[in-house]
């Protein structure tokens, strides 16, 4: 099996190769239309080549996970020995579970949305579409590359055979390896290929972009091809994001869903730069603009993808997610972003006069539609720069701002918060506002109604504050300690509550305004039907960020948290009860069990809350048998307003039961806005933005939006 695949990556390196050596003799002979043909011929049939031996890779891991066959060493380190429901889930995820197999399946994703380019473009492609799949070849190249020649990082390797007894079987280290148990749930087996997905798929606008300037070609017609993969791979990123947020806050037991980490936040960058890319790329079809955001958004997502492999990979910073580095791919992946990023800016330097927008993106008013759109890109680039920034400072030189320096949640929360909420709010009222310039009247009529609304709602919400959130966040406060320095560390309470108070007035426009824009969505379906249900989808998505910003306020800043020492009693199996806010655990008992993975102690508490009971918690602490790890399982129960999280921590040397008990208040909201988000990008992206055969509205002289789109309403 091992030699089967190593010849596979050699196929698919040498067939990577052809390619780039035909689509480059093609472009190179685009005038000789023939000749031309001919190489472009061999270089789509050279992609598919690739594409087809990498998959046959991946197949054959997964076959040696699937029928545990171990003479592949890394198939024995990442291998579950799970017999739940879900375990050949988790075999099937050892194919991405360790860094060798990761780089494998991303590679193999990048060749396969190769393929689907090509295949998409085979009756109606022109030249530039073999000149992004050149591109796309040379990144791909760069995978199979680290693959092939960096010893750390073949998948193939053969196991050793000092770790197996004459009879065959493992012995040894060898006994102790496998996948790491915290990684045996099903959010977490899903969360890495979402986001492989995702981090490939951003390849395609990348090559667009980059083809685009040396075809020296300002037409849409890159835009048009790589909308579909940019709203996909946003799509699946935003997946990945979300399932990782659950993962965490089901399996780590810390109680929360978003800690900062250095790979956490290397998924966040492409994410947060690819929805300034989505609305240049709607600008740039609709009204000939952003033409110059749209080429070097595409770069900057594909270059923090490429940061978050480094991240992951080099050992830069510290995470508990990364993987042990090795030379050859951290200074692929370096030159790799140096260069999308060299490409990008130097193709604009070069080709300035080519894309340059005829005065169309000169903003005559502040407040207009055009300057939030400005504003909106313009903070997400920043906050996705800062925030890569503020994630390798630890191995930047002491002199640099925050230089040699781990920063802390709060250091993030105090730069994200405000930048969010300032975002919505444009979000929030860029419907509002005209093209070119805002008139004053017809301004105020259409936010008459949605005012009105969220003025309601924002007293809602207020009562909710000053009855619930508050006095919270001042028990907090009074309690002391860990918790209440780390809350005045991100501001004082003033500021803190301040702005979690402007946060919910900007919800609560935001989420009448874009609910205003789906009525009117649903109301005109009838009439044009694609292009409406691209509108409905920007429109559920906006009002997803509404809902997500009503729970991230309440459940990243008004938690709060109690740890106990139960006092247990072993003859008589009782132990004291636990309180927090209204609700008291009532102690059941406990049970030491095995499972296929390990011993897992597990211990019961009855809930009530003012005096009623509302259910059971059942928090456990396993230990995996083969690699000694421990991963806590939290007993959760969810209301509509809150959830009551329990953690055990296990057995103090005096028998007392540690526990931690956190109320995350609104959290719902997340998880919910999350599915929303999801369901207006899905909207969006199967929809097409124009009838089809329509030809895109020419942009007058004067730089006017076109009469067709100067109704108010928005596309993205």
């Amino acid at each position: 099996m091992a030699m089967i695949g190593l010849l596979g990556i050699l196929i698919a390196f040498a067939a990577v190769v052809i390619s780039i050596v035909c689509f480059g003799i093609g472009w190179w002979q685009r005038k000789n239309k023939q000749r031309a043909e001919s190489f472009f011929w061999g270089g789509r049939v050279a992609v598919l080549v690739a594409a087809l031996s990498l998959t046959v890779c991946c197949a054959i891991l997964v076959w040696c996970f699937m029928t545990g066959d171990n003479s592949i060493e890394y198939v024995v380190r990442y291998r579950s020995n799970s017999d739940s429901s879900l375990g050949w889930l988790y075999r099937l995820s050892g194919l991405w579970a360790g860094r060798q197999g990761s780089l494998l399946f991303w590679a193999w994703l990048i060749s396969l949305f190769n393929a689907v380019v090509l295949l998409a473009t085979r009756k109606k492609g022109v030249a530039l579409d073999n000149l992004a799949l050149l591109v796309s070849q040379v990144v791909l190249g760069c995978f199979v590359g680290v693959l092939l020649f960096s010893a750390d990082n073949m998948p193939f390797k053969v196991l050793d055979s000092v770790y197996f007894d004459g009879s065959g079987a493992l012995r040894g280290a060898a006994l102790s390896w496998g996948m790491n148990n915290l990684l045996e749930h099903w959010a977490m087996a899903i969360h890495p290929p979402t986001l492989f997905i995702g981090y490939a798929g951003l390849t395609i606008p990348f090559a667009y972009a980059i083809a685009t300037l040396i075809a020296n070609d300002e037409g849409d017609t890159w835009v048009r091809r790589a909308t579909p993969y940019t709203m996909f791979s946003w799509l699946l990123l935003g997946i990945g994001i979300g399932l990782g947020a659950v993962w965490a806050y089901v399996v780590l037991g810390w109680g929360g869903y978003w800690g900062w980490d250095p790979v956490e936040n290397a998924s966040l960058l492409p994410w947060l730069v690819c929805v300034a890319l989505v609305h240049s790329f709607t600008l740039y079809r609709q009204r000939g603009i952003f033409k110059k955001w749209a080429i070097m958004c595409a770069c900057l997502a594909f270059s923090f993808v490429i940061l978050g492999t480094f991240i992951t990979r080099s050992g830069l910073v510290q995470s508990v997610h990364s993987f042990s580095g090795d030379a050859v791919s951290t200074v692929l992946f370096l030159v790799l972003i140096i260069a999308s990023l060299l490409a990008g800016a130097v193709g604009l330097l070069v080709r300035r006069k080519g894309f340059a927008a005829n005065g169309q993106e000169d903003i005559d008013s502040l407040l207009s539609r055009d300057a939030a759109y400005y504003v909106n890109n313009l903070i997400m680039i920043v906050f996705a720069v800062l925030l890569a920034y503020m994630t390798i400072s630890a191995a930047l030189p002491s002199f640099l701002p925050f230089g040699g320096q781990s920063l802390s949640a709060g250091t993030y929360n105090a730069i994200a918060r405000p930048l969010g909420i300032l975002y919505c709010l444009l979000v929030a009222v860029c419907p509002l506002l005209g093209w070119g310039h805002t008139d004053g009247k017809a301004f105020f009529k259409k936010a008459r109604v949605p005012g009105i609304c969220a003025l309601v709602l924002f007293v809602v919400l207020m009562a909710y504050f000053f009855t619930y959130l508050l006095p919270s966040y001042n028990a907090m406060l009074a309690v002391g300690g860990e918790t209440a320095n780390g809350l005045l560390e991100q501001g004082a309470p003033w500021y803190y509550n301040g702005l979690a108070v402007v946060g919910f007035a900007v919800a609560s426009l935001l989420f009448f305004n874009s609910g205003y824009m789906i009525v009117r969505s649903l109301s005109h379906i009838k009439g044009r039907v694609r292009g409406r249900l691209s509108l409905l989808g920007g429109s559920i998505s906006h009002f997803a960020m509404a809902v997500i910003l009503v729970g991230l306020i309440g459940s990243s800043m008004y938690v709060t948290t109690v740890t106990e020492y139960l006092e247990y009693d072993a003859e008589a199996d009782t132990a004291a009860p636990m309180h927090i806010q209204d609700f008291e655990l009532r102690y059941v008992g406990q049970e030491d069990s095995t499972t296929s993975n390990g011993p897992m102690f597990t211990v019961t508490f009855d809930v009530y809350r003012d005096g009623q009971f509302v259910g059971q918690v059942s928090p456990s602490r396993e230990m995996s048998a083969t690699t000694m790890q421990t991963k806590s399982n939290a007993g959760v129960i969810g209301f509509p307003l809150e959830d009551l999280f329990v953690v055990f921590s296990g057995i103090t040397d005096d028998g007392a039961i540690a526990m931690e008990a956190k109320v995350n208040p609104l959290i719902s909201f997340v998880w919910t806005g999350f599915g929303m988000l999801v369901l207006g990008t899905l909207l969006a992206m199967f929809a097409s933005r124009r009838p089809a055969g329509a030809r895109p509205a020419e942009v007058p002289g004067n730089g006017k939006r076109p009469a067709a789109l100067d109704n108010g309403e928005q596309e993205d």
